[in-house]
Parts: C-alpha cells; sequence; structure tokens
C-alpha cells in the first residue's frame, strides 16, 4: 500500500478529463446504480476498502498547490 506522495501519471491524467459527458449519460442510462454513492461497497467490498485506504494515506503532488 502507497503511504505518502503519489507519482502523477499524465497519461491517466489527461483520460480522466477527455472522458466526456455523453458517455456517462449513457452509462447512467443503461445502469441504473451507475455513479450512485456506496455502490463500490456492494458490488467489490474488498476493492473499495482499500481504495478508502489508499486515498486516506496517500496524496498527489498537485494538493502540495492548493
Amino acid at each position: 500500500m502507497k503511504i505518502g506522495i503519489r507519482k502523477p501519471n499524465i497519461k491517466k491524467s489527461i483520460k480522466a478529463r477527455t472522458t466526456g459527458k455523453l458517455k456517462r449519460k449513457v452509462k447512467r442510462a443503461v445502469n441504473p446504480f451507475y455513479g450512485k454513492k456506496g455502490m463500490g461497497w456492494l458490488r467489490n467490498p474488498k476493492k473499495a476498502m482499500y481504495n478508502k485506504i489508499y486515498n486516506k494515506t496517500s496524496f498527489s503532488i498537485w494538493d502540495l498547490f492548493k
């Protein structure tokens, strides 16, 4: 488990910013539970727990500039 500062990934950062509204709207129309709070715990509790701990113990380099 990573503790401390995360190494930035330019490719993933650009991908996250360019995923469009249309793609999210289509997913929402097909899956009524898409984007609902707490769905990660129902689908994959092990991964959800890991992500919760990871996000609390690590931070991005960009958080230092906020």
